[in-house]
């Protein structure tokens, strides 16, 4: 159940019963009253007589609210919806700070409580940007790049994605390693010394994005779920199921470790940035560190 989604469920309903109730019991008297104020005032403005006909008190107020209320409701559950990055497991393509686009159209028009598919609108493809309920905790929203789709099986080995795109009765290719472009390096501070990052063009469906890896850290083979029926660091995708990854391949709590995303978990897909905030204060600063030192302006627009 989505909480947020039965938060503005129940607003709507209470200021929609408002609404109503003022516009068919309420509304009539004001209109006697604004009809008899001009038989005893002819030359009365038109700001006086728009005053006469707003709603007034409490009821009136939510009544006020509605369509406001409606609109966010409807946008927010069918359109768009706004997510914010608390982490850098998408880095480079996605940075702490970024507030994010995601329609809610692409991947079937959901029930918003529930988040079942009402009507198929389309499916997830090997290199999208999804967010989803985490399977782990579905109170939390994840988001990650698709990998794998129904019936292909994905290799991480040594650092590079190997995929076999799902065999077809007339075919079944043997696993081939992504095609990736080394372009730079990127170097973070990280508990008094420098993490240095290999930055890196991979090519994943229609997808022409950048990742990163730590070459120092360890893969952390120990921890991957084990398929059944599958070697380790290989997984086979599922009927109705995905494998996402994140692009920061060393800090990203992925498929690798807890294995698949049901179709039903998924939530939308990212299509840009709409804002993007840093976060630099520092405990001498004047400002406090939950207050945004900067707009990241060169970071607006889509995203790969």
């Amino acid at each position: 159940m989505n909480t947020f989604a039965l938060i503005l469920l129940i607003a709507t309903i209470i200021t929609g019963a408002a609404f109503f109730y003022d516009f068919f019991k309420l509304r009539p008297n004001r209109k006697l009253n604004k009809e008899a104020f001009l038989k005893a005032k002819p030359d009365a403005d038109k700001k006086e007589l728009k005053k006469l006909m707003e709603p007034s008190g409490f009821l009136g107020q939510l009544a006020s609210l509605f369509p406001i209320i409606l609109f966010v409701f409807l946008f927010r559950s069918f359109f768009i919806e706004p997510f914010r990055i608390p982490s850098g497991s998408m880095m480079p393509t996605l940075l702490s700070g970024d507030f994010i686009a995601v329609t809610k159209w692409s991947y079937g028009i959901r029930d918003p409580l529930t988040n079942k598919t009402l009507i198929e609108t389309g499916k997830p493809e090997r290199g999208d940007v999804v967010v989803f309920k985490y399977p782990e905790d579905t109170n939390v929203d994840y988001i990650k790049r698709v990998v794998g789709v129904p019936g292909d099986e994905v290799i991480y080995r040594n650092k590079k994605i190997y995929l076999r795109k799902a065999c077809t009765a007339e075919r079944c290719d043997s696993p081939v390693g992504l095609e990736v472009e080394e372009i730079g390096t990127y170097s973070e501070e990280s508990f008094g010394f420098a993490e240095n990052y290999i930055l890196f063009k991979e090519k994943l469906g229609k997808a022409n994005h950048e990742a990163m890896i730590n070459p120092r850290a360890p893969e952390f083979l120990q921890y991957y779920y084990r398929q059944p029926g599958s070697t380790l660091g290989s997984w086979v995708v599922p009927e109705g199921h995905y494998f996402v990854m994140g692009d920061n391949r060393d800090n990203s709590r992925d498929s690798r470790f807890w294995g698949f995303v049901p179709e039903e978990y998924l939530i939308g897909k990212t299509v840009g940035i709409w804002l993007s905030l840093e976060f630099n204060n520092g405990p001498d600063d004047l400002l406090p560190s939950f207050i945004p030192s900067s707009i990241r302006f060169s970071r607006i627009g889509g995203i790969d």
